[in-house]
Protein backbone atom coordinates (compact mmCIF):
# COMPACT_ATOMS: atom_id res chain seq x y z
CA UNK A 1 0.00 0.00 0.00
CA UNK A 2 1.19 3.46 -0.71
CA UNK A 3 0.51 6.73 1.45
CA UNK A 4 1.08 9.79 -0.30
CA UNK A 5 1.27 13.30 1.61
CA UNK A 6 1.21 16.58 -0.67
CA UNK A 7 0.82 19.58 1.43
CA UNK A 8 1.89 18.45 4.37
CA UNK A 9 3.60 15.45 6.36
CA UNK A 10 2.08 12.58 7.81
CA UNK A 11 1.70 12.60 11.85
CA UNK A 12 3.76 9.51 12.97
CA UNK A 13 0.66 8.69 14.71
CA UNK A 14 -1.68 8.71 11.50
CA UNK A 15 0.99 6.85 9.86
CA UNK A 16 1.46 4.42 12.58
CA UNK A 17 -2.64 4.28 12.65
CA UNK A 18 -2.47 3.29 8.60
CA UNK A 19 0.38 0.43 8.99
CA UNK A 20 -2.07 -0.84 12.07
CA UNK A 21 -5.28 -0.81 10.19
CA UNK A 22 -3.31 -2.54 6.42
CA UNK A 23 -1.45 -5.35 8.45
CA UNK A 24 -4.89 -6.21 9.87
CA UNK A 25 -7.02 -6.13 6.51
CA UNK A 26 -4.05 -7.27 4.49
CA UNK A 27 -1.59 -8.95 6.80
CA UNK A 28 1.29 -9.38 3.16
CA UNK A 29 0.60 -6.22 2.05
CA UNK A 30 3.23 -3.55 3.44
CA UNK A 31 2.70 0.09 3.98
CA UNK A 32 5.07 2.96 1.99
CA UNK A 33 5.34 6.18 3.15
CA UNK A 34 6.13 8.84 0.56
CA UNK A 35 6.37 12.24 1.69
CA UNK A 36 5.63 14.81 -1.15
CA UNK A 37 5.02 18.22 0.89
CA UNK A 38 8.01 19.77 0.22
CA UNK A 39 7.13 22.69 -2.88
CA UNK A 40 8.98 20.72 -5.81
CA UNK A 41 6.91 17.53 -4.51
CA UNK A 42 9.72 15.25 -4.03
CA UNK A 43 9.80 12.45 -2.18
CA UNK A 44 11.92 13.78 1.07
CA UNK A 45 11.61 11.41 3.45
CA UNK A 46 14.09 8.23 4.16
CA UNK A 47 12.90 4.61 4.48
CA UNK A 48 13.77 2.01 7.27
CA UNK A 49 16.61 0.37 6.04
CA UNK A 50 14.73 -3.26 6.29
CA UNK A 51 11.83 -1.74 3.90
CA UNK A 52 13.89 -0.23 1.22
CA UNK A 53 14.06 -3.82 -1.22
CA UNK A 54 10.56 -4.09 -0.56
CA UNK A 55 9.73 -0.28 -2.05
CA UNK A 56 11.79 -1.28 -4.99
CA UNK A 57 10.40 -4.51 -5.62
CA UNK A 58 8.36 -4.85 -8.84
CA UNK A 59 5.20 -5.97 -8.07
CA UNK A 60 1.92 -6.17 -10.60
CA UNK A 61 -1.76 -5.50 -9.76
CA UNK A 62 -5.34 -5.70 -11.91
CA UNK A 63 -7.94 -3.28 -12.23
CA UNK A 64 -11.05 -4.02 -13.82
CA UNK A 65 -9.33 -7.17 -15.40
CA UNK A 66 -6.23 -5.16 -16.79
CA UNK A 67 -2.82 -5.57 -15.45
CA UNK A 68 -0.11 -3.10 -14.14
CA UNK A 69 3.58 -2.87 -12.47
CA UNK A 70 3.64 -1.01 -9.46
CA UNK A 71 6.65 -0.31 -7.72
CA UNK A 72 6.18 2.03 -4.79
CA UNK A 73 9.87 4.07 -4.93
CA UNK A 74 11.58 4.32 -8.55
CA UNK A 75 13.58 6.85 -10.09
CA UNK A 76 10.71 9.32 -10.81
CA UNK A 77 8.13 10.91 -7.91
CA UNK A 78 4.47 9.62 -9.20
CA UNK A 79 2.75 6.41 -9.20
CA UNK A 80 2.91 4.58 -12.25
CA UNK A 81 -0.85 4.31 -12.39
CA UNK A 82 -3.08 7.47 -11.10
CA UNK A 83 -6.29 5.76 -9.45
CA UNK A 84 -8.09 8.91 -9.09
CA UNK A 85 -8.41 8.41 -13.23
CA UNK A 86 -9.69 4.69 -12.96
CA UNK A 87 -13.28 6.40 -13.69
CA UNK A 88 -11.72 7.73 -16.69
CA UNK A 89 -10.16 4.70 -17.53
CA UNK A 90 -13.68 2.95 -17.17
CA UNK A 91 -15.45 5.32 -19.45
CA UNK A 92 -12.60 4.57 -21.91
CA UNK A 93 -13.69 0.77 -22.08
CA UNK A 94 -17.02 1.56 -22.34
CA UNK A 95 -16.69 3.65 -25.19
CA UNK A 96 -13.46 2.49 -27.24
CA UNK A 97 -14.88 -1.07 -28.72
CA UNK A 98 -14.12 -0.95 -32.40
CA UNK A 99 -12.46 2.25 -32.71
CA UNK A 100 -9.72 4.33 -33.22
CA UNK A 101 -8.07 5.70 -29.92
CA UNK A 102 -5.11 8.33 -29.43
CA UNK A 103 -3.86 8.51 -26.34
CA UNK A 104 -2.00 12.12 -25.59
CA UNK A 105 0.50 12.82 -22.47
CA UNK A 106 0.39 8.78 -22.25
CA UNK A 107 2.95 8.23 -19.32
CA UNK A 108 2.48 4.81 -18.75
CA UNK A 109 -0.06 4.61 -21.29
CA UNK A 110 -3.08 2.95 -18.86
CA UNK A 111 -5.53 4.23 -20.59
CA UNK A 112 -4.17 3.44 -24.30
CA UNK A 113 -3.85 -0.31 -22.33
CA UNK A 114 -7.18 -0.12 -21.26
CA UNK A 115 -9.11 0.75 -24.39
CA UNK A 116 -7.32 -1.95 -26.31
CA UNK A 117 -8.27 -4.45 -23.90
CA UNK A 118 -11.81 -3.29 -24.21
CA UNK A 119 -11.71 -3.99 -27.65
CA UNK A 120 -10.22 -0.67 -29.85
CA UNK A 121 -9.02 -1.57 -33.19
CA UNK A 122 -6.19 1.04 -33.15
CA UNK A 123 -4.58 2.59 -30.31
CA UNK A 124 -1.82 5.06 -30.14
CA UNK A 125 0.24 6.09 -27.16
CA UNK A 126 2.27 9.71 -27.07
CA UNK A 127 4.49 10.24 -24.57
CA UNK A 128 7.74 12.50 -24.11
CA UNK A 129 9.53 10.40 -21.42
CA UNK A 130 10.78 6.94 -22.60
CA UNK A 131 11.04 5.84 -19.01
CA UNK A 132 7.38 6.09 -19.24
CA UNK A 133 7.29 4.58 -22.60
CA UNK A 134 9.21 1.67 -21.72
CA UNK A 135 6.78 0.72 -18.88
CA UNK A 136 3.84 1.27 -20.72
CA UNK A 137 5.08 -1.34 -23.41
CA UNK A 138 5.70 -3.54 -20.05
CA UNK A 139 2.50 -3.09 -19.31
CA UNK A 140 1.15 -4.01 -22.52
CA UNK A 141 3.43 -7.36 -22.01
CA UNK A 142 0.94 -8.28 -19.23
CA UNK A 143 -1.97 -8.41 -21.43
CA UNK A 144 -3.10 -10.77 -23.57
CA UNK A 145 -4.19 -7.83 -25.88
CA UNK A 146 -6.08 -8.10 -29.13
CA UNK A 147 -3.81 -5.87 -30.88
CA UNK A 148 -0.71 -4.19 -31.10
CA UNK A 149 -0.35 -1.15 -29.77
CA UNK A 150 1.76 1.82 -30.79
CA UNK A 151 3.83 3.85 -28.63
CA UNK A 152 5.70 7.36 -29.83
CA UNK A 153 7.82 8.85 -28.18
CA UNK A 154 7.44 12.88 -28.82
CA UNK A 155 6.45 16.38 -28.14
CA UNK A 156 2.71 16.26 -27.50
CA UNK A 157 2.77 19.64 -29.70
CA UNK A 158 4.60 18.05 -32.39
CA UNK A 159 2.63 14.89 -32.45
CA UNK A 160 -0.73 17.31 -32.54
CA UNK A 161 0.40 19.42 -35.41
CA UNK A 162 1.40 16.38 -37.84
CA UNK A 163 -1.70 14.55 -36.48
CA UNK A 164 -4.18 17.63 -36.81
CA UNK A 165 -2.66 18.15 -40.95
CA UNK A 166 -0.15 21.04 -39.92
CA UNK A 167 2.74 19.26 -40.55
CA UNK A 168 5.99 19.24 -38.74
CA UNK A 169 7.42 22.60 -37.67
CA UNK A 170 11.13 23.24 -38.37
CA UNK A 171 11.41 26.64 -36.79
CA UNK A 172 9.29 28.00 -33.63
CA UNK A 173 9.68 31.84 -33.05
CA UNK A 174 13.06 31.46 -34.70
CA UNK A 175 14.51 28.44 -33.12
CA UNK A 176 15.10 25.23 -35.35
CA UNK A 177 12.84 22.40 -33.64
CA UNK A 178 14.49 19.13 -32.47
CA UNK A 179 13.36 16.03 -34.97
CA UNK A 180 10.31 14.19 -34.04
CA UNK A 181 8.96 10.80 -35.26
CA UNK A 182 7.02 11.36 -38.25
CA UNK A 183 3.19 10.87 -38.26
CA UNK A 184 0.69 11.36 -40.82
CA UNK A 185 -2.45 13.09 -40.38
CA UNK A 186 -4.95 11.16 -38.62
CA UNK A 187 -8.34 11.65 -36.80
CA UNK A 188 -9.20 9.10 -34.29
CA UNK A 189 -12.74 8.18 -32.92
CA UNK A 190 -11.20 8.71 -29.26
CA UNK A 191 -9.00 11.47 -28.27
CA UNK A 192 -7.92 10.90 -24.34
CA UNK A 193 -5.81 14.15 -23.20
CA UNK A 194 -4.56 14.26 -19.75
CA UNK A 195 -1.57 16.72 -19.52
CA UNK A 196 0.42 17.88 -16.78
CA UNK A 197 -0.63 21.22 -14.82
CA UNK A 198 2.53 23.03 -16.13
CA UNK A 199 5.39 21.87 -18.72
CA UNK A 200 7.36 23.84 -21.04
CA UNK A 201 8.65 22.03 -24.40
CA UNK A 202 10.10 23.82 -27.58
CA UNK A 203 6.80 24.19 -29.31
CA UNK A 204 4.81 25.74 -26.33
CA UNK A 205 3.91 25.72 -22.73
CA UNK A 206 1.57 23.39 -21.27
CA UNK A 207 -1.14 25.19 -19.04
CA UNK A 208 -4.10 24.35 -17.26
CA UNK A 209 -4.52 27.34 -15.96
CA UNK A 210 -4.21 29.90 -18.26
CA UNK A 211 -3.93 28.28 -22.09
CA UNK A 212 -5.88 25.02 -21.95
CA UNK A 213 -6.95 25.64 -25.41
CA UNK A 214 -3.20 25.21 -26.48
CA UNK A 215 -3.94 21.72 -26.00
CA UNK A 216 -7.49 21.52 -26.91
CA UNK A 217 -7.69 22.76 -29.91
CA UNK A 218 -5.41 20.16 -31.94
CA UNK A 219 -6.61 17.75 -29.82
CA UNK A 220 -9.92 18.46 -30.84
CA UNK A 221 -8.98 18.44 -34.85
CA UNK A 222 -7.58 15.07 -34.15
CA UNK A 223 -11.07 13.85 -33.38
CA UNK A 224 -13.01 12.39 -36.30
CA UNK A 225 -16.72 13.97 -36.52
CA UNK A 226 -19.35 12.29 -34.72
CA UNK A 227 -16.10 11.49 -31.96
CA UNK A 228 -15.43 11.75 -28.15
CA UNK A 229 -12.83 13.79 -26.91
CA UNK A 230 -12.01 13.29 -23.20
CA UNK A 231 -10.45 16.53 -21.65
CA UNK A 232 -8.91 16.16 -17.97
CA UNK A 233 -8.01 19.26 -15.90
CA UNK A 234 -6.36 17.97 -12.31
CA UNK A 235 -6.08 21.78 -11.41
CA UNK A 236 -7.88 22.28 -7.69
CA UNK A 237 -8.41 25.72 -8.25
CA UNK A 238 -9.95 25.75 -11.84
CA UNK A 239 -13.93 25.80 -11.68
CA UNK A 240 -15.36 22.98 -13.41
CA UNK A 241 -18.15 25.17 -14.95
CA UNK A 242 -15.61 28.68 -16.21
CA UNK A 243 -13.29 25.78 -18.23
CA UNK A 244 -15.86 23.86 -20.09
CA UNK A 245 -16.48 27.64 -20.89
CA UNK A 246 -13.33 27.49 -22.43
CA UNK A 247 -13.47 24.80 -24.20
CA UNK A 248 -16.81 25.50 -25.69
CA UNK A 249 -15.61 28.90 -26.92
CA UNK A 250 -12.32 27.51 -28.24
CA UNK A 251 -14.26 24.84 -30.01
CA UNK A 252 -16.59 27.55 -31.63
CA UNK A 253 -13.04 29.30 -32.93
CA UNK A 254 -12.07 25.89 -34.35
CA UNK A 255 -15.34 25.55 -35.87
CA UNK A 256 -16.03 22.27 -34.71
CA UNK A 257 -19.55 22.08 -32.24
CA UNK A 258 -19.85 20.36 -29.51
CA UNK A 259 -23.02 17.88 -29.59
CA UNK A 260 -23.27 17.24 -25.54
CA UNK A 261 -21.12 16.92 -22.08
CA UNK A 262 -21.09 14.34 -19.89
CA UNK A 263 -18.98 14.97 -16.65
CA UNK A 264 -17.24 11.76 -15.33
CA UNK A 265 -16.93 11.92 -11.49
CA UNK A 266 -14.00 10.10 -9.64
CA UNK A 267 -14.75 6.77 -7.88
CA UNK A 268 -16.50 6.62 -4.35
CA UNK A 269 -12.86 5.87 -2.78
CA UNK A 270 -11.26 9.47 -4.20
CA UNK A 271 -14.16 11.47 -2.26
CA UNK A 272 -14.08 15.06 -2.15
CA UNK A 273 -14.99 17.15 0.98
CA UNK A 274 -17.31 20.17 -0.81
CA UNK A 275 -18.06 18.48 -3.96
CA UNK A 276 -15.70 19.79 -5.99
CA UNK A 277 -12.98 16.95 -7.01
CA UNK A 278 -9.36 17.72 -8.07
CA UNK A 279 -9.63 16.23 -11.15
CA UNK A 280 -12.63 16.86 -13.41
CA UNK A 281 -13.14 15.05 -16.86
CA UNK A 282 -15.34 16.11 -19.38
CA UNK A 283 -16.16 13.82 -22.02
CA UNK A 284 -17.17 16.08 -25.08
CA UNK A 285 -18.93 14.03 -28.21
CA UNK A 286 -18.10 16.32 -31.19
Amino acid sequence: MLAQSFHRPLEASLLAELETFYAGVFPALPVFYNDRSQANSRIANALPSESIAAAHELRQFQEMGVNYRFQARHAGQDPWLFLDLRAGRRRVMQESAGKSLLNLFAYTCGVGIAAARAGARHVVNVDFSEASIAIGKDNARLNDLPIRLRFVKSDAFAALRQLSGQGQAQMVRGKRMPPFPKLDAHQFDVVFLDPPRYAKSPFGVVDLVNDYAALFKPALLCTAEGGTLICCNNVAEVNSETWLDQLERSARKARRGIRDVEWIAPEADFPSSDGQAPLKIALLHV
